[in-house]
């Protein structure tokens, strides 16, 4: 008795603190962040770190690697170039060569790409008044100056946007739909565009939003945006995907520029399809099938090459295309005194 008088008395064990994430139901609970995939180094001191996400294709199409969180929507920017022009040609429209790599470009502004502009316009009777870009300057630091000191103004045609534009336009004319309203979301052409954009992607478009230019945007995962790109790749000859893919791949310069990582990409590495998107996204696809996306939380597009030359060595790629890419030096005092680099 008095044993057990005296143990019933005793203090009882304490119960764990239960950790702070085992909240009531209901309570939010704070994301997880997405892994860095680049940091900036200054004098050896690394002084700021980028997040994103990022997927890897295997040539079969399955994941290969995975960062992040892939399977939420993004809104791909301009890598969502190639599905318009995709639709452009589903359109009826009957482009090759030099001017269907401009219809899927974002380019720099150099005069041969303003000069095939001006020169669309005029084949289709179209005129440059009806293009319904911001206006801007050349998309290239280089140019812009150049530009700007012949005494020139933002214009619509200089926007990096204008071929893909142009081509819309003249997609509608020979169709004869609306050439006011070519940028509604209900339009004909945009339809079609929601279309090949969901085909490509493998899945539904969660999120249409305004993309810079004033177009739709049509929301993908990166999963679906590596998948859209591996399609392009693979699909048949004489298909409007295929042939929008090697109008890219033989004239890259009219993608991007002259001084641009994908058109290097596009030359040094044969069969490539390469694309970047406005905050920091990039989208590319080997010609076996492999594929990746990627797309870094803040928007800096400082560490697209950094990122990109990591994966693509990851992947078995090796060219000096690669360290061309990933050289993205900081400065101080007008002297190299650090990088951006990949950090996964």
């Amino acid at each position: 008795m008095t044993s057990s008088k005296t143990s019933s008395s005793s203090s009882p064990t304490p119960i764990p603190e239960q950790p702070s994430s085992a909240a009531a139901p209901g309570t939010p609970v704070a994301p997880v962040p997405s892994p860095v995939l680049a940091e900036v180094v200054r004098s050896g001191f690394v002084e700021g770190r980028h997040r994103g996400s990022l997927v890897v294709l295997a040539a079969d199409g399955s994941i290969e690697q995975a960062l992040g969180d892939v399977a939420a929507p993004v809104f791909p920017r301009s890598t969502n170039k190639p599905m318009q022009a995709a639709a452009i040609l589903r359109a009826g429209l009957d482009l090759s060569g030099e001017r269907l790599a401009l219809a899927a470009a974002s380019h720099s502004g150099e005069a041969f790409h303003l000069d095939l502009v001006r020169t669309m316009l005029a084949e289709h009777g179209l005129s440059a008044e009806l293009l319904q870009t911001p206006p801007d300057l050349p998309l290239d630091p280089q140019e812009a100056e150049h530009y700007l000191a012949a005494g020139n103004v933002r214009d619509p045609l200089t926007m990096n946007c204008s071929g893909k534009h142009t081509a819309m336009l003249a997609a509608c004319a020979l169709n004869g739909w609306p050439l006011e309203t070519y940028l509604a979301q209900d339009h004909p052409l945009q339809q079609l565009i929601l279309d090949v954009v969901r085909t490509a992607g493998g899945e539904d478009v969660a999120h249409i939003g305004t993309d810079g230019c004033g177009a739709p945007l049509m929301s993908l995962s990166l999963t679906g945006l590596a998948r859209a790109y591996r399609h392009f790749v693979l699909a048949e000859p004489g298909t409007p995907e295929r042939r929008v893919a090697d109008a890219m791949r033989a004239h890259p310069e009219y993608v991007a520029g002259t001084r641009r990582p994908d058109t290097w990409l596009m030359r040094a590495l044969p069969g490539t399809l390469s694309k970047m998107g406005a905050e920091a996204v990039q989208a590319l696809a080997l010609p076996d099938g492999r594929a990746l996306a990627f797309k870094i939380d803040d928007g800096a597009g400082r560490t697209l090459g950094p990122v990109l030359a990591r994966v693509l060595r990851g992947m078995g790629v090796e060219d000096a295309v690669l360290a061309r890419i990933e050289d993205v030096p900081l400065h101080g005092g007008g002297s190299r005194v650090g990088e951006i680099r990949a950090a996964f």
